[in-house]
């Protein structure tokens, strides 16, 4: 069944949630998290945020209980608008994050799962592989340190050296040192629009309800903690005198992205020592025009310890057309997405003529920017110095809440392992169709 082509999608208006919220509803806490009596609430679970993790954990919370009710509440007029959407759409192999942390096991849980539900569901993607390129004997050192690391995960993060001969016969316009190719060959891209489009369908299909248009303004756990579940106070960012609806859950599950910790200080409140904020690291992309050089797979620089991103690497879209990015940038907010070509520019052209010195300068043009929420300052990407895990966990003291922070690269490959991690600290089990 191909969801993208055969699924009427339904929507929620608030004052459909609002009417929904007044009828009498019989939506008892899920086992797992109730200590006391079940609380009667209008829904089952709340998922605040319809990015691609928070459409994926919609989805396996209906999935994993068909008498359940979920809702996933979207600020924006449709799903996706923020990170999910700008990104370099790739699926990541597994192997910056090191051992025993979430990204890892995610990520190559995710890759799985994500490689199976696009073949299965119709949902546009290919196995590219990734080249990681060295350009000096430092680098080729962080090579085989990489490589090495790779292998103590065994066939779920495969890495291999490109023979120099090889290399030059397949992509004769990428440089690199002498022995400094490292081939990840189960790499791939993906349409992550066409993704989010059969996550959402699976959603519906499921008997899930998803709100566009309606922002979070307040939070409240009732019985103090949460354990009669959770008042949400729900508005149009779009008419600011519109109705305030108010819905009640038994379970609350914070995946809002880059508002993910303005939910949280909405729950914990003002004065708490457990607020939190996000750091912005804005990455910018740039289209290519011209049709020479050509490669056939994804080109990454090596990434050093301590660095926000991957570096300024070669990506493809599913047509074959290359682009450029991101670079890293720290910003104030994340509403600032405007690609400073200009500034910007030069540095990354002095990046990709490390590994691709034919680039046309002239064909390069800023294209458009993402911003990846951090829970530190200068917050790295891979394992090492300034490396920060996803934070996906129940938060002590409450009851019912899942929280997830800081979930940037590689949350896209990580979603539908993402949606079942969330089920199982809900329910104590796996999601059901995880794939």
């Amino acid at each position: 069944m191909n969801l993208l082509a055969t699924t009427t999608r339904r929507q929620c208006a608030l004052a459909t949630i609002w009417r929904r919220a007044t009828e009498p509803q019989q939506q008892l806490l899920p086992r797992s998290f109730s200590s006391t009596a079940p609380a009667r609430t209008d829904f089952t679970h709340a998922v605040i945020g319809a990015g691609v993790v928070g459409l994926a954990t919609a989805r396996a919370l209906a999935l994993a209980d068909p008498s359940s009710t979920t809702l996933l509440l979207e600020q924006h007029a449709q799903p996706g608008t923020e990170t999910s959407s700008r990104n370099s759409e790739v699926i990541h192999g597994g192997l910056y994050y090191g051992p025993d942390t979430l990204k890892t096991r995610l990520c190559i849980a995710g890759k799985k799962s994500l490689y199976a539900f696009c073949a299965q569901h119709g949902v546009p993607h290919a196995r590219t592989g990734k080249w990681i390129v060295a350009q000096n004997d430092a680098e080729r050192d962080a090579l085989e340190r990489l490589h090495a690391a790779c292998k103590a995960f065994g066939d779920d993060v495969p890495t291999r050296w490109v023979p120099d001969r090889e290399a030059r016969a397949l992509e004769p316009a990428v440089h690199a040192a002498p022995g400094g190719v490292l081939e990840s060959p189960s790499t791939g891209i993906v349409d992550s629009h066409a993704l989010m489009l059969a996550l959402r369908g699976h959603f519906e299909d499921a008997g899930g309800t998803t709100a566009l248009r309606a922002r979070v303004v307040g939070v409240e756990p009732l019985g103090g903690d949460g354990r009669e579940g959770w008042r949400l106070a729900v508005r149009d960012p779009a008419s600011p005198e519109s109705e305030t609806a108010t819905i009640t859950a038994s379970t609350l599950i914070n995946s809002a992205g880059l508002g993910a910790a303005a939910i949280h200080n909405l729950i914990v409140g003002p004065s708490s020592p457990r607020r939190t904020r996000l750091y912005y690291a804005k990455g910018s992309y740039f289209s290519y025009a011209s049709s020479t050089p050509r490669v056939a797979r994804l080109v990454y620089p090596v990434t050093l310890p301590g660095m926000g991103g991957l570096g300024t690497h070669l990506t493809l879209d599913l047509a074959g057309r290359m682009r450029f990015g991101p670079d890293v940038e720290w910003v104030a907010s994340a509403d600032d997405l405007a690609v400073r070509g200009d500034e910007r520019l030069p540095r990354a052209l002095a990046d990709i003529r490390r590994y691709l010195p034919g680039v046309e300068e002239a064909a390069l043009a800023p294209d458009y920017a993402g911003i990846r929420p951090k829970l530190a300052s200068e917050g790295a990407v891979g394992a090492g110095k300034g490396f920060v895990d996803f934070w996906i966990r129940k938060e002590d003291g409450y009851t019912g809440w899942v929280n997830l922070l800081g979930i940037e690269s590689p949350g896209l490959t990580s979603c539908l392992a993402i949606g079942e991690e969330v089920v199982g600290l809900v329910y104590g089990r796996r999601a059901e169709g995880g794939g």
